[in-house]
């Protein structure tokens, strides 16, 4: 049975307030030690993943008309006014529903998972991008280096499309915290290093995705036991750490084949 929903009109409700530092500030999950997730697309593969909601929002409009796996998803369901809704998404084109989600304990590295280290991303797009790689191709861990950006943000979340909730999140860690991991390291790179289409690549393994930029940092360069070059016959001096990331991952996803 679908619980009586709240409903807001005001903008100065502090739930309503709470809803848009998550959605608008990048770490206010840090602080809140909650998720905001927006959209009937990252609601849907939350659910499927087995996440449980603590709160179910959505729009006075889209409320009526709200599928029922997703209007008795949580124990307590808010609905808000439509003039207020805008406020409250980070979206250019708002969605019309969103969850909120208790922020997930902090983990410490499992040494043995087959990993990928984020080394100072800053680019949230790509942050996401790589987590949804990591997922489809096999990888269980993300390592994040102090200054990637935050894994749990909303602009993150929106672009990993659920894949954090199937991927053990580690972030916050020096260079000397990827001691910890006991797989083989792989650097990517654009001048040095074997060719990744006729390198030997060992599994599991931990790839090194490197600043956009700056590129992987000479203290993480040191730990690696191999370099990565990704040959490019059209010319161009470099690859988006997105689509770099991508084609190696699946590079070892093929190899284990």
């Amino acid at each position: 049975m679908t619980a009586k929903p709240t409903f807001i009109h005001s903008r100065d409700n502090a739930l309503l307030k709470d809803l848009r530092r998550l959605a608008q500030d990048s770490t206010a999950y840090r602080k809140q030690g909650r998720l905001w997730l927006e959209g009937d697309h990252l609601c849907s593969a939350a659910l499927t993943r087995g996440q449980r909601p603590a709160l179910a929002v959505f729009s006075e409009a889209f409320w009526p008309l709200a599928p029922v796996q997703y209007a008795q998803a949580a124990p307590k369901t808010i609905v808000i006014a439509d003039a207020l809704w805008r406020d409250i998404s980070g979206l250019e084109s708002p969605a019309q529903m969103g969850f909120v989600l208790a922020l997930p304990a902090e983990r410490t590295l499992d040494a043995q998972a087959p990993t990928v280290v984020l080394d100072r991303l800053q680019d949230a797009g790509n942050v996401g991008s790589i987590l949804r790689s990591a997922s489809a191709f096999g990888f269980t861990q993300i390592a994040a280096l102090k200054g990637t950006a935050a894994l749990w943000s909303a602009k993150v979340l929106r672009a990993g499309m659920g894949a954090h909730f199937a991927l053990r999140l580690v972030e916050g860690l020096e260079p000397a915290d990827i001691d910890g991991l006991a797989v083989p390291l792989l650097a990517t790179s654009s001048h040095q290093g074997d060719w990744l289409h006729r390198a030997r690549l060992p599994w599991p393994c931990g790839w090194i995705m490197g600043h956009e930029g700056q590129g992987v940092s000479p203290a993480l360069q040191q730990r690696a036991r191999q370099h990565i070059r990704i040959t490019q016959p059209g010319g161009e001096e470099s690859l988006n750490v997105g689509a770099a990331a991508a084609i190696c991952l699946h590079a070892s996803a093929a190899a284990r084949a």
